[in-house]
C-alpha cells in the first residue's frame, strides 16, 4: 500500500517558503513524497509541477492548487493573499485528518499580514494547528537536530513573566505530552528528559531565587516517582556540552532563549520546529518568511529539507 505523502503548505507567498519547497522536493523526492499546497503562480520560474493525483514524471512536484487574489512579489508581503496563506493550513490539517497526507510540513508564515489581511486570531502558526485538531489540544513546541532536542517549558512571553508561568501543573502537563509523542512518533519508549533550572546555578541552594526549590525540583521529584525517566533541575550553563547531551533525549528549557540559543549554535541551518501534543505529525523549518532574501537564491533549504525528513520518520518510522 502507497504511504500518504506529507503535505507542505505555502507560507508566505512573498516569503523564502516556495523557493526552498521546490528546493527540498528536488533533494528528497525519492525518498519522501511531498504534496505542495498553495498557488502554483507562487512557485519560482521555471518549476516544473503537476496537480496533485495527476500522472507525472518524478522531477515535477505535485501540487494541490489554491487560487490567490494575486500573484506574489518576492519580499513584499500582499494582505490580500493573507486569506490563502491561511487556507493552505486548513486544507493541510483537512487532508492529514482524513488520511489523504501523513503529516505536515509548514512553511514560514508571517502573523502580522495575516493578522491584517485575513483577521488571523491566534497568536501564532502552533496555536492555529492545534485550533484546527480540535478541544483539549495542549501544543508542545520541540527544536531537533541530529546534537539536540530542547523543549523550552514557556515560549513567546516576556523574561519577566516567566517565573509566574512555571508551575507544576505546566511541567507535569508538559512532560506527559512529551513522554506519549516520544514513545508514539519518534519510537523511543523510555526518553531520557534533563531539566533545566530557571535561575543561574538552579538557584544555587536558594541563594538566586527560590523557584528551582519550590517548584521545579518537587515537580521533576514527583514525575521521577512516577517511574518518568527525569533528572534536574540543572544549572543550564552545563547542560549542552557533548559529553552532556550524550546522557538525555531531550532537555526541557524554563523560558525561550534557554532552548533555542543552544540548538541553534550547535545547527543553524539544519534545526527543525516540530509540534508534539497535536494529533498529527507536524514539522518547519526553523526560521521565518526572511522577506529580505527571498527571491534573491540565497535562501538555505538545508532546515526545510530536516523538516520533511523530519515529518516522514515520525509518520512512518523509517
Amino acid at each position: 500500500m502507497t504511504k500518504a505523502p506529507i503535505a507542505i503548505t505555502c507560507g508566505d507567498p512573498a516569503g523564502i517558503g516556495p523557493e526552498i519547497a521546490v528546493a527540498a522536493f528536488q533533494a528528497v523526492k525519492q525518498d519522501v513524497p511531498c504534496v505542495w499546497l498553495g498557488d502554483p503562480r507562487h512557485l519560482p520560474e521555471g518549476t516544473k509541477w503537476h496537480e496533485h493525483g495527476a500522472n507525472a514524471d518524478a522531477d515535477s512536484l505535485p501540487v494541490q492548487s489554491i487560487a490567490f487574489p494575486e500573484t506574489a512579489t518576492p519580499g513584499t508581503p500582499n494582505l490580500i493573499n493573507a486569506a490563502g496563506v491561511v487556507q493552505s493550513i486548513e486544507m493541510a490539517v483537512a487532508g492529514t485528518q482524513s488520511g489523504a497526507f501523513s503529516g505536515i510540513c509548514t512553511a514560514p508564515i508571517h502573523k502580522q499580514v495575516l493578522q491584517d489581511g485575513a483577521g488571523f486570531a491566534h497568536p501564532g502558526h502552533t496555536e492555529f494547528l492545534a485550533h484546527l485538531a480540535g478541544p483539549d489540544v495542549t501544543p508542545v513546541m520541540m527544536l531537533a537536530s541530529p546534537d539536540l532536542r530542547v523543549v523550552p517549558l514557556t515560549i513567546h512571553i516576556p523574561i519577566k513573566d516567566v517565573p509566574q508561568a512555571v508551575t507544576t501543573d505546566l511541567i507535569r502537563e508538559t512532560v506527559a505530552i512529551i513522554q506519549r509523542d516520544f514513545q508514539a512518533k519518534l519510537g523511543i519508549k523510555t526518553p531520557r528528559i534533563c531539566v533545566a533550572g530557571l535561575n543561574p546555578h538552579a538557584s544555587e541552594g536558594g541563594k538566586i531565587g527560590r523557584e528551582d526549590l519550590d517548584i521545579v525540583g518537587p515537580a521533576v521529584q514527583s514525575l521521577a516517582d512516577d517511574g518518568v525517566n527525569i533528572w534536574g533541575p540543572l544549572s543550564a550553563d552545563t547542560m549542552f556540552h557533548p559529553a552532556a547531551r550524550a546522557t538525555y533525549d531531550v532537555a526541557l528549557c524554563m523560558y525561550h532563549d534557554q532552548a533555542l540559543i543552544p540548538i541553534k549554535t550547535l545547527d543553524f541551518s539544519g534545526g527543525v520546529n516540530v509540534t508534539l501534543g497535536l494529533p498529527f505529525v507536524r514539522t518547519s523549518p526553523d526560521h521565518g518568511t526572511a522577506f529580505d532574501i527571498a527571491g534573491t537564491g540565497k535562501a538555505d533549504p538545508m532546515s526545510m529539507i530536516a523538516a520533511l525528513k523530519t515529518a516522514w520518520t515520525m509518520a512512518h518510522g523509517n
